[in-house]
């Protein structure tokens, strides 16, 4: 199972010290947490996509290509890029270009993504959600296997043997899809392309349903079994003892879900997100082994990464939980 470490680039003030964080200090917080992982041996590095002034990052691309600028082998990829409220064509150039800097390096996860606020900034209508994810993920597949591209859809002007460029430096730069509802996975595995799984609430075993339903439509279409590949995307905080985790990190956590939990965020519910069946993936480095091993195992998962710089935590800690991943938590989990 590869492993890597994702960002959304929140800027949650510090729970314990009110401390805000600049958008240029987050920025190259976030440039310098990709550089570590590069370094230490972890295999992907994700950006996500927000377009609020409580995150730093609405160009995905961009960022992924101040980050190929300063690492060597790592895989960088969206997590994920909202392809319903932008234009294929213009995405498609972006990515290729940070795929060039990277010298080949650069994914793409094309989601719907959690957040609508996005559909009135850029001028589309809710009631199309479905259509334009749709229409413009197969617009976005013809762009990547062809320079020249004819095409007619709903959403944007017709293309006629429009030239595409530039081209990425990989032959074929990878499209996954991230979806988190039976239908979008049911779609993933109709259109042949792996699966990116967001692991945010609820419990293990209901992800674990939904990847088998990914495995079973994809072997209906006549694939083979191995070569579906389902990524899971979610929290994630490693520490000395599980006891650290459990007293210091509740805080950044609580601030960072505080949208979620209104009132809130009680401490039981906490306790059981760390528990066998929770979703985040916190504690020890053996407690974290032991969860990745049973994510791993039940839902088929060949690729984790974990979103570790969450709640307003100081750079420096986060840059310790990277380190203490790739050092301790991967090497165990790989033997």
């Amino acid at each position: 199972m590869e492993l890597g470490i994702y960002t959304f680039g929140d800027l949650v003030l510090d729970p314990r010290t009110g401390r805000a964080v600049s958008a240029e200090e987050r920025t190259h917080a976030m440039i310098a947490a990709a550089k570590l992982a590069d370094e230490r041996g972890l295999d992907v590095v994700g950006v996500g996509e927000h377009h609020g002034l409580g995150y730093v990052n609405s160009a995905t691309a961009v960022l992924l290509s101040a980050m190929a600028a300063v690492t060597k082998r790592v895989r960088l990829t969206s997590a994920s890029t909202s392809i319903s409220t932008a234009d294929p064509v213009r995405t498609f150039q972006e990515f290729a270009t940070a795929d060039l800097v990277s010298r080949g390096r650069v994914e793409v996860i094309l989601g719907r993504g959690a957040f609508t606020d996005n559909f009135a900034l850029f001028g589309y209508r809710l009631d199309d959600y479905d259509a334009l994810f749709t229409e413009k993920v197969e617009l976005f597949q013809q762009l990547a296997a062809s320079e020249r591209v004819t095409w007619t859809g709903r959403f944007r002007p017709a293309l006629h043997e429009a030239e595409i460029a530039p081209r990425p430096a990989q032959a074929r730069m990878p499209v996954w899809i991230g979806a988190l509802s039976p239908r979008s996975v049911v779609r993933a595995a109709a259109l042949g392309l792996p699966l990116a799984m967001p692991m945010l609430g609820g419990r293990l075993s209901g992800y674990a349903q939904l990847a088998k339903l990914y495995r079973q439509s994809w072997a209906e279409h006549g694939r083979a079994p191995a070569d579906a590949r389902i990524a899971v995307f979610a929290h994630l905080h490693v520490t000395r003892t599980s006891e650290e985790t459990r007293r210091d990190f509740f805080a950044n956590y609580a601030a960072y879900l505080a949208p979620i939990f209104k009132g809130g965020m009680p401490p039981e519910a906490f306790a059981e997100m760390l528990g066998p069946q929770g979703t985040l993936v916190g504690g020890s480095v053996a407690e974290v082994v032991d969860k990745l091993g049973a994510i791993r195992d039940a839902l088929g998962a060949t690729r984790f990464v974990g979103q570790i710089d969450i709640g307003g935590q100081d750079a420096s800690a986060v840059l310790d939980g990277i380190a203490r991943f790739a050092d301790e938590v991967a090497p165990a989990l790989r033997r």
